[in-house]
């Protein structure tokens, strides 16, 4: 591979040839306990100040040392989290490289993340249940954010191409604590949250966290007004049974951004805060989840666990876009004929102008699903088993009706005029989706270790998905589709000494064509599309076990990639390849300095593609070749707290024809905070250099693209009683 690294990629190499370079003694030298900042109280095997979290239940279906999970893995905890100021989970995904951001593209509304160049549309999960609904996702409920990386349908059954993200919630503890804060913005934004934890019993508790913003950008017309409720109810703890009875229930009335239009190969030329909507377009979402989970310790080898989760995501949603690029000469609007070339044009800017276009539905999903999992820890003579076995099974139904406003207004493309819908536009509905989809899945996986230098790690599943659609008025009217499909994973574990562990791993995936219950005219009938992963990695525990730092190569396969050959004929005759290599480290470099970074190079190519398709040979659609992310803060004393962090991302595509680019961008962020028993104080600066970058790309229309947020600061005030 050739390729050269940012100044700051080469720092970051270099800080993982430690283990090699530095004598073993300079990597075990004594580092003293770290401060712990005043904070609700959570009892953990790290203090809740710590970037390392150490575990994670992503990699297991248990809470497992992330040195034993043979895959890679990215925990960002509550405590990046707070010294971010992060508010949203697309936010929160900025600390993990490898990941890009999708725009709100076709029927698909909420976090669209893109992971090693695949889209985990529907590879989000609450808890580890599938989370599958299409909203915009916050972080006041969450402990960590979780993130798996490579294909792991044995783990989750369809889907996780790229890789999975866990969202981890906050659980009630034995202890009292309350936690309110308050944040304002430069851009006349506000938020409040509160976390309530309450001490009912020896053996119970009940927490609820609670936000309400208003929240602005340095965007145009872009406000939301949301809020939330998560309450929790635990009870049994400490003992053989334990029950926890979670919901998270939201509300979301937001404004959408559909970015601007691409013109001569790139994002249009024109200022950040240029908004191409209408100011009464809305998105608006009540979201439910309820959930119950009940563990059992049999004894101390054997556990069963049951968790059921019921979902329910609506949405209402009135948007606006950016369509067509063209002239408009009294009242005839003429597009340019190179729109899906990247609207090239020698005309000035001053002489185009952009058509509107509706993207406006009614969305009701629902989820159920159960699952079931008997943990057991045996020994076959000197060999120690940890298995997991367990079967799953859920429920999805889906409505998506659409509707189209005509006689959409056509707006200068330099200036466009912020209007309501015009009494002139009409509406007429669309086409209605109703879909669902039944699976099925049962699995057993073991941890085998032979000594204490060797483990291995192996499973298989078996998934049977059914899936039904109907369409009103599109083609095909009904379509059903059943798919069997066994996914398999394995790796091989070698630890010399407590800090030092190396891994290969395997892993496979499916992606049935009806996985997202939404059209798919011409490709129903076909097979899953499969992917499968290889991986070679190194993690090590430096400094006294303060410092993790991570190393990992893989190579992703989709090596039957849905292709179009004729207008709606599809086959499965594609090929897809993503190779690269991503480096980690987190923890403290000394007792009051932490950090969390990481640096991922990718080669995402398209292979294979049909001439219609125009892909052969291309860069996957917003997937960057290289991505650096990092984040340190330095506590000068019990205090004061000061730090700051960047990501840097490299030119992206906004489709698989690569006709329109994003040029790569550096975001600088800072923090400074103030330290008190009862109370901090924190300012959080973004974007420091004010740097004009676009934060999300959309392939239709030409390519689109979504500006990131401009220089902002926010104070946060916590107070804790």
């Amino acid at each position: 591979m050739n390729h050269r690294l940012t100044p700051l990629a080469a720092t970051i190499v270099t800080l993982f040839a430690a283990p090699f370079t530095l004598p073993q003694i300079a990597l075990a030298q004594t580092s003293p306990a770290v401060e712990v900042l005043p904070q609700i109280i959570i009892k953990d095997s790290k203090p809740i100040n710590d970037y390392e979290a150490g575990k994670s239940t992503i990699g297991g279906k248990t809470p497992t040392a992330t040195r034993d999970i043979a895959q890679t893995v990215n925990v960002v905890n509550r405590a990046v989290l707070d010294a971010q100021g992060v508010a949203s989970l697309q936010e929160a995904l900025r600390n993990v490289p490898g990941i890009t951001i999708g725009g709100a593209e076709g029927g698909q509304i909420g976090n669209n993340i893109n992971l090693r160049g695949f889209t985990a549309r529907t590879d989000m999960y609450l808890d580890g249940a599938r989370d599958r609904g299409q909203y915009y996702r916050d972080t006041y409920y969450l402990d960590s954010v979780e993130v798996l990386k490579g294909p792991s349908s044995m783990l989750f059954g369809r889907g996780s191409t790229g890789g999975v993200i866990n969202q981890v919630s906050k659980k009630p503890m034995l202890n009292d604590a309350n936690q309110i804060t308050a944040t304002v913005d430069t851009n006349g934004g506000v938020r409040t949250t509160g976390d309530f934890n309450r001490q009912l019993s020896d053996t119970s508790a009940f927490r609820v966290e609670m936000m309400a913003q208003d929240v602005k950008t340095t965007r145009d017309e872009m406000t939301n007004q949301d809020f939330g409720i998560a309450p929790s109810l635990r009870f049994g703890i400490g003992t053989p049974t334990e029950v926890t009875l979670s919901a998270m229930i939201s509300h979301n009335s937001d404004m959408p951004d559909y970015g601007v239009q691409s013109l001569n190969g790139h994002p249009v030329n024109v200022p950040r805060n240029t908004y191409y909507g209408l100011t009464d377009d809305k998105t608006v979402q009540d979201v439910a989840i309820v959930s119950a989970r009940i563990e059992h310790k049999i004894n101390d080898n054997l556990t069963l666990r049951n968790q059921t989760q019921f979902s329910n995501y609506i949405t209402d949603a009135r948007e606006t876009a950016a369509q067509k690029v063209g002239t408009l000469v009294g009242s005839v609007f003429t597009p340019l004929p190179t729109a899906t070339t990247g609207n090239y044009t020698n005309l000035p800017m001053s002489q185009l102008s952009v058509q509107l276009q509706s993207h406006d539905r009614n969305i009701h999903d629902q989820s159920l699903d159960n699952q079931t999992d008997l943990i057991a820890k045996f020994d076959t003579g000197s060999i120690k088993h940890t298995m997991i076995a367990g079967v799953e099974l859920s429920r999805d139904t889906y409505n998506n009706q659409g509707y189209t406003r005509n006689n959409m207004p056509v707006v200068s493309l330099i200036d466009p005029v912020y209007m309501s819908t015009p009494s002139s536009v009409t509406t007429s509905i669309g086409n209605l989706v109703e879909s669902t989809a039944n699976s099925f899945g049962a699995y057993v996986n073991d941890t085998v270790e032979l000594t204490k230098q060797w483990k291995l790690v192996g499973g298989v599943r078996w998934d049977r998905y059914q899936a039904s659609l109907s369409n009103s008025i599109s083609l095909p009217a009904h379509v059903d589709q059943t798919v069997d499909f066994t996914s398999v994973r394995g790796g091989i574990i070698y630890q010399p000494t407590d800090w030092q562990s190396y891994y290969v791993s395997y892993g496979t995936s499916f992606d049935p064509s009806l996985e997202q219950l939404t059209v798919t005219s011409g490709q129903q009938n076909l097979a899953p599309v499969t992917n499968k992963t290889y991986e070679v990695g190194a993690k090590w525990n430096v400094l006294d076990d303060n410092l993790s730092l991570t190393a990992a190569a893989f190579n992703i396969e989709q090596d039957n990639a849905r292709t179009q050959v004729s207008t709606g004929v599809y086959t499965l005759d594609g090929n897809v390849r993503v190779t690269g290599y991503e480096l980690g480290l987190v923890g403290h470099l000394t007792k009051k300095w932490q950090v969390m970074g990481g640096y991922t190079k990718l080669n995402p190519f398209i292979i294979k593609a049909s001439a219609l398709d125009g892909s052969q040979g291309k860069v996957l659609a917003n997937t960057p070749r290289h991505n650096v992310t990092l984040w340190s803060t330095y506590n000068v004393n019990k205090e004061w707290e000061y730090g700051g962090g960047m990501v840097y991302m490299s030119q992206r595509y906004a489709s698989n024809t690569n006709v329109v680019s994003a040029g790569g961008y550096t975001r600088w962020d800072a923090t400074v905070a103030y330290h008190q028993p009862k109370y901090d104080v924190r300012v959080n600066l973004l974007n420091l250099t004010n740097k004009q970058y676009y934060d999300a790309l959309i392939p239709s229309d030409g390519g689109r693209a979504v500006p990131g947020i401009g220089r902002t600061g926010m104070v946060t005030v916590t107070y804790r009683f």
